[in-house]
């Protein structure tokens, strides 16, 4: 029996077969446009997420790794604080409005402020009391969440907004297409920060909440438990994906919660770090806590009746993915990119390339720092107006340093990260298992270990790390596997441990990165309050 695991990320679907010994016996990937527009907007078409997802996967079945009777379940996992506006038929009303997007952050702050007010954070007193005791967390004022997104719908473009019967995260629209059930399973709801979530076994929307959000509580969709069985899939759907028409669905998974089961970490306080187009560090912990100061809280997991500890940094993978389409190979971006140089495209070994010429410059890339906020910044900063790029390049910088100077400005602020989150867990972390396209890199992974001072295990296919997780998720909900099967059908590649010699370099460089942070959040926010996003 097999599980066909779609991970739906934003640079578009893997779709893979799994196995219920936590093999990926192959996968397909097809890409999908960001589209970014004025303002800070960034966009994606829910049409076009589907018709790759179904591409990928007739292109999978159709290589007969198994017999199609033996899949049993689709398990949807997506990147989440994702907006899908629908209508009353089950369409898409245009494009989705993205985790990026902050055209949304007036009207966030508006519904989250006013009144007495909290100093530095800008929430209302009683409003934010009231969220975090509830829900463990609070809309983020920089727009960057289905709050913020609805609200700029409701506002800026409301033929939409009324024309919208359901707004749905993107893991939650794909199950909609899939089975023609529009639901939310209680844990992709949660970044609608309108649930009460202090008990797992009984989580509810909150009257008082959703009429803080703004959102009209008819707009919100029916709530199944997490870890549940929606239905079958819809002749329909069964009949474009080649798949049996007693295939199972289960509720979908954010790509943070599928990614902690794919690592193995589904034990409390086990670590994994991930490292896509964003990155996080996480855990499973026994109980509900949140820190505004540092952006960091517990959600509902997963894992049904658990909690996980919730600190996202936007742009990891990403800041490699910059460097190659924005400086090195301009004509590698978008379809209108201008190539004035004539470089041409990347070669297909250019995250290969980048490597070696990074290990031409010694750890510290020679003083040379990148901070990778190129879309702003969450944990432990909530700041939608910080900027990115290099600093402290001088006559002598060689490109190796500006290249290496990018995987070490991820992993600081990585740092960063882990310190916000082991504040939380209330206990430092014995290892971190990586996972992601970034565990790839062998590089990376001696980086991380040397910046956070942790042991890195690399598991084994960390690109796969997502699909895995949603498949072994679905085999446990159909009753095939336990939670405590899962560490056992991981297997880790390699372990890395910190270069004691490196302790002092890296210590030194996180203390000025942190340092410019606080020199220049002004600056910041004196050239991006208003234009941030205008240039891309």
């Amino acid at each position: 029996m097999f599980v066909l695991a779609i991970d739906l990320g934003t640079g578009g679907p893997k779709v893979g077969l799994v196995s219920a010994t936590g093999d990926v016996l192959g996968y397909e990937y097809e890409p999908n446009r960001l589209i970014l527009l004025p303002g800070n907007g960034v966009e994606q078409d829910p049409e076009e997420w589907w018709t790759s997802i179904v591409t990928a996967s007739r292109r999978l079945l159709g290589r007969a790794l198994v017999p199609v009777d033996s899949v049993i379940a689709v398990s949807v996992t997506t990147m989440w604080m994702t907006t899908v506006a629908v209508g009353g038929d089950g369409s898409s009303l245009g494009n989705a409005i993205s985790w990026m997007d902050t055209r949304g952050a007036p009207y966030a702050q508006a519904a989250t402020g006013g009144g007495l007010t909290v100093p530095t954070v800008g929430y209302n007193a009683r409003k934010l009391r009231r969220w975090l005791h509830a829900t463990g967390g609070v809309p983020q004022r920089s727009g960057k969440d289905p709050v913020g997104h609805i609200l700029f719908l409701k506002n800026e473009q409301p033929e939409i907004y009324e024309a919208t019967a359901t707004f749905l995260e993107p893991m939650d629209y794909i199950n909609l297409r899939l089975t023609g059930r529009t639901v939310a399973s209680t844990d992709s709801i949660v970044s609608h920060w309108v649930t009460d979530n202090r008990d797992l076994d009984n989580v509810s929307y909150d009257d008082q909440l959703v009429e803080w959000s703004g959102i009209d509580r008819a707009k919100l969709p029916e709530l199944v438990p997490t870890g549940s069985v929606i239905g079958k899939i819809t002749e329909a759907a069964a009949s474009e994906f080649g798949l049996g028409r007693d295939v199972q669905i289960v509720a979908g998974l954010a790509d943070t919660l599928s990614a902690g089961i794919g690592a193995g970490a589904v034990r409390d306080h086990e670590g994994h770090l991930y490292i896509g187009t964003s990155s996080w560090v996480t855990c499973h912990v026994p109980f509900k806590r949140t820190n505004l100061m540092t952006n960091t809280t517990c959600l509902p997991s997963g894992i049904p009746g658990r909690y996980w500890v919730a600190a996202s940094q936007d742009t990891a993978g990403k800041s490699l993915s910059w460097l190659i389409e924005k400086v090195l190979y301009p004509s590698s971006g978008a379809a209108d990119s201008v190539d004035p140089l004539g470089l041409g495209p990347a070669p297909e070994d250019v995250y290969g390339r980048l490597n070696a010429v990074a290990e031409l410059s010694p750890p510290g890339s020679n003083d040379v720092l990148f901070l990778p906020w190129l879309t702003g910044e969450r944990t432990p900063v909530d700041n939608p107006h910080l900027g990115g790029g290099w600093y402290n390049a001088s006559i002598v910088t060689t490109q190796a340093d500006l290249v290496r100077a990018v995987f070490e400005g991820v992993a600081l602020n990585t740092r960063w990260m882990l310190d916000a989150v082991e504040q939380l867990a209330k206990r430092p972390f014995e290892y971190l298992n990586i996972v992601g396209g970034g565990g790839r890199s062998l590089l990376w992974c001696r980086i991380m270990a040397d910046v956070l001072d942790r042991p890195i295990r690399q598991v084994a296919d960390p690109l796969l790390v997502n699909v895995r997780g949603a498949g072994l998720s679905a085999l446990v909900t159909l009753g095939h596997l336990s939670w405590d099967d899962i560490p056992a059908r991981i297997k880790i590649e390699n372990t890395f441990e910190p270069e004691p010699r490196n302790r002092g370099t890296y210590d030194r460089l996180f203390d000025a990165f942190v340092d410019v942070h606080r020199r220049n959040k002004g600056i910041y926010s004196r050239l991006n309050n208003r234009s941030k996003g205008q240039h891309s």
